[in-house]
């Protein structure tokens, strides 16, 4: 295998598992060295112990700005210094506007905009030193909206935007941001939701493609290490995904949304019923660090 890493360090929010653990695993046998961030401690521990001595790990919630600046700070110290950083850490919810309570939605908008705001605000002084590159996870829905799931497409929306504004405002110290556009990936939350919601896996089926398609866990670890590789500023995984940003002038249109509105007048109400008999409206395995959100 290639050595495209040797030297390098990349900071992962998010690193417990799936996606963040992932990239880890194939950036550390690339020859780099992996600080691993997030809320798991255990699993966290697992991953760092795998690893040997090319990974440290850090308890950090994305929800605090002290906590990141803390855990980015001390991985910086540790290794020397941060070439790359993956700004991973995010979560989705269940229900509609109406129906989902405002702590569960301004959750989900905290960690998908505001921690991608934490973890650039801090890895930014570190990376300048090193002319460095960070990714922000988006995904399809930033370009795309659907319907139980408002306050994660309006998140991803916002991670977008704010990785295209901070590039701007970083390229005159040499460090460049770009965004990853995941559609629907082969992990425990996508698992779950089509478990916890059978009308979900039903509307999903009748998007087009990419979006009726799930991809695997792997093609999207080699998309992002591909773009850590090649500083790229945008990542589509698949690369289909590329056609919802060029063709979202043409869904949002009104005859874009007559077929999308027909859809949601459809499933909407059988999807509803099913998050109040769920009783819940985040995933069974997101962590939580307040005991009082389990709601």
């Amino acid at each position: 295998m290639t050595q495209r890493f040797k030297g390098k360090v990349l900071v992962v929010t998010g690193a417990a598992r799936g996606i963040g653990a992932g990239v880890a695993r194939s950036y550390v046998a690339e020859g780099g060295k992996v600080a691993l961030l997030g809320l798991e401690p255990e699993l966290l521990e697992a991953l760092s112990d795998e690893l040997g001595d090319a990974a440290a790990w850090w308890e950090a919630d994305a929800r605090s700005g002290a906590a990141t600046t803390a855990a980015i700070d001390a991985a910086a110290a540790h290794f020397g210094r941060i070439d790359h950083v993956l700004a991973n850490a995010g979560i989705a919810s269940y229900g509609t506007v109406r129906q989902i309570d405002e702590a569960s939605f301004e959750r989900v908008v905290d960690i998908n905009i505001n921690g991608v705001y934490r973890t650039l605000h801090a890895s930014i002084p570190h990376l300048e030193k090193t002319k460095g590159h960070a990714l922000v996870v988006a995904s399809l829905a930033s370009f795309t909206n659907l319907a139980g799931l408002a306050s994660y497409n309006a998140s991803k929306a916002g991670a977008e935007s704010l990785a295209i504004a901070a590039h701007q405002e970083v390229a005159h110290l040499g460090v460049t941001i770009g965004s990853v556009h995941p559609s629907w990936i082969d992990t425990d939350i996508v698992r779950g939701a089509e478990d916890d919601l059978p009308t979900f896996k039903v509307i999903r089926s009748k998007l087009p493609y990419p979006a009726n398609a799930t991809t695997s866990l792997e093609a999207c670890i080699d998309g992002i290490i591909r773009g850590f590789a090649k500083r790229k500023r945008r990542v589509y995984v698949p690369r289909g995904v590329i056609l919802a940003n060029w063709l979202k002038p043409l869904i949002n249109s009104p005859v874009g949304q007559a077929v999308v509105l027909r859809q949601a007048k459809k499933h909407v109400p059988q999807l509803e019923r099913e998050v109040a008999a769920l009783g819940r409206f985040q995933h069974a395995h997101v962590p939580l660090t307040d005991p009082d959100e389990k709601k």
